[in-house]
């Protein structure tokens, strides 16, 4: 894409955001829903396939690019992102990355174009912060249903296990399902990926769960009891290759530079939202603005977003240029997600009594900017991929 077909994208996004979205935020917040034609909005934008490749009907955006958007998007509630972020990140990198062409060729236009909305399916009740330790399980299976599979192939799969705090589950036409394929194999070396549709015989989606903030945005446990799926749904399509791991690690570092321009947006938000109360606020017959400790909580949120933004800009490039994608998404997530839970800190400190109340927008971007700090990996495991990453052996003691 040229820089004047982005610019344009750009600034069509900020103009739905702003007009569209935010003045919908506290509906969406007491609904726990997105409105239908917001979604169709979103679709007819392209940003469901924003970071997916144009010959897949994508718009083909630079981790670079895609920072600037994620900028834009992050000024309104996480979950507008979070309707199309997992079609364009951790589920539509899937099979960017470790998909066969048949397979790329099947899914990534639909996913492009909204019309399928996938679920990244890894995280498990006790296998979060260290997804090497999951235990789904499948398993070959000769006696399965789909007979020309099986005959080229050995047979279908079959899986069974339980999935935690699904993204978009209760409304995914499919998942990216990570399960062990080699019990023997070491931990990292013995998972795969496998597409499952949605309503696929033993794929049970719970009640969507009752979260703290971003909500609009679904999550749900996902449970696999005997799901059959043919050969062919296996993720790069020959067994034994066992890539599962290498490729969740990979989207995740894609993810981790994505959330921290998220991060960066909500940000950028809330300093807006500091200074227009403080230029209007009295307090003893005063502006606030006028008072030095309210300037100096405004000072270091305008700082730290300033810093945010240029970290995240700085961690793109390195992705883009395959110079560093381990070390630099880590450090910029650490960074931006710590950031914004300060400058929401801050908000509510600045707003005083009324910041603490519902349907005022601090409080909200305070319960939702908690989370940034758990999910694409909490800030105590990127302090531990930096850390190994920069101390090599002398980290293992």
């Amino acid at each position: 894409m040229d820089a004047a077909d982005f610019s344009t994208v750009l600034s069509e996004v900020r103009r739905f955001v702003r007009e569209r979205v935010v003045p919908l935020e506290a509906e969406i917040d007491e609904k726990d829903e997105m409105p239908a034609d917001i979604r169709e909005a979103a679709k007819k934008m392209g940003l469901y396939g924003f970071a997916l490749p144009e010959e897949y009907g994508g718009l083909g955006l630079s981790m670079y690019e895609e920072a600037q958007l994620m900028f834009e998007l992050g000024y309104t509630t996480p979950s507008l992102r979070s309707m199309f972020g997992t079609n364009n990140g951790i589920a539509g990198h899937v099979l960017m990355v470790g998909g066969t062409e048949e397979q790329k060729a099947h899914w990534l236009p639909r996913i492009a174009s909204g019309d399928v909305l996938a679920s990244f399916a890894l995280t498990e009740p006790e296998a979060g912060s260290d997804p090497s330790t999951l235990t789904t399980r499948a398993h070959r299976d000769d006696g399965g249903t789909s007979r020309s599979s099986a005959a080229e192939s050995g047979g279908d799969w079959v899986i069974n296990g339980a999935k935690r705090y699904i993204t978009n589950a209760p409304l995914a036409d499919v998942f990216m399902v990570f399960a062990r394929t080699d019990p023997d194999a070491p931990r990292t070396r013995g998972i795969s990926t496998f597409l499952v549709p949605a309503g696929t015989p033993g794929l049970t989606v719970a009640p969507k769960d009752h979260k703290m903030g971003q909500l609009g945005a679904w999550t749900a446990d996902v449970y696999f009891d005997d799901v059959r799926v043919p050969a062919d749904a296996l993720v790069g399509g020959e067994e034994g290759l066992n890539r599962g791991f290498a490729t969740a690690m990979g989207c995740l570092a894609h993810g981790r530079v994505h959330i921290s321009a998220l991060c960066v947006g909500m940000a950028e938000r809330l300093v807006d939202e500091s200074v227009e109360y403080a230029r209007t606020r009295k307090q003893s017959g005063k502006l606030i603005g006028s008072f030095q400790l309210i300037q100096g909580l405004i000072a270091d949120s305008m700082t730290d977003y300033y810093a945010g933004r240029a970290t995240v800009l700085e961690a793109a490039r390195g992705f883009d240029s395959g110079e560093d994608t381990k070390i630099g998404p880590s450090c910029t997530k650490y960074f931006a997600s710590e950031m914004v839970w300060r400058v929401a800190d801050r908000a509510v400190q600045i707003h005083g009594g009324a910041g603490y109340m519902r349907g005022v927008a601090v409080e909200r971007f305070y319960r939702d900017a908690r989370l940034f700090r758990i999910y694409e990996g909490t800030s105590q495991i990127q302090q531990v991929i930096i850390a190994k990453a920069l101390l090599g052996e002398a980290a293992r003691g």
